[in-house]
């Protein structure tokens, strides 16, 4: 994708949405990707102050299970 591409883009967010609207959308996104951040970090912060407790072991097999018994050959 080449810079004339962005133009064109920008262009149809111009017709699009108007001139008054853009600074309100700009400033959403930005908003937005501000909140997604701080809750990307807060995220890493609960993460790491809490511990996993480890998984439990399964119990050892008493036994190992027996065949299937088969009907006697008629």
């Amino acid at each position: 994708m080449g810079p004339e591409w962005i133009v064109v883009g920008i262009i149809a967010v111009a017709v699009l949405f108007g001139a008054k609207k853009i600074p309100d959308i700009a400033r959403n996104v930005g908003r937005a990707q501000g909140e997604f951040k701080k809750g990307m970090r807060e995220g890493a912060v609960e993460d790491t102050t809490q511990a996993t407790p480890p998984a439990p072991t399964p119990p050892a097999a008493a036994e190992p299970p027996k065949p299937a018994e088969q009907p006697p050959a008629p």
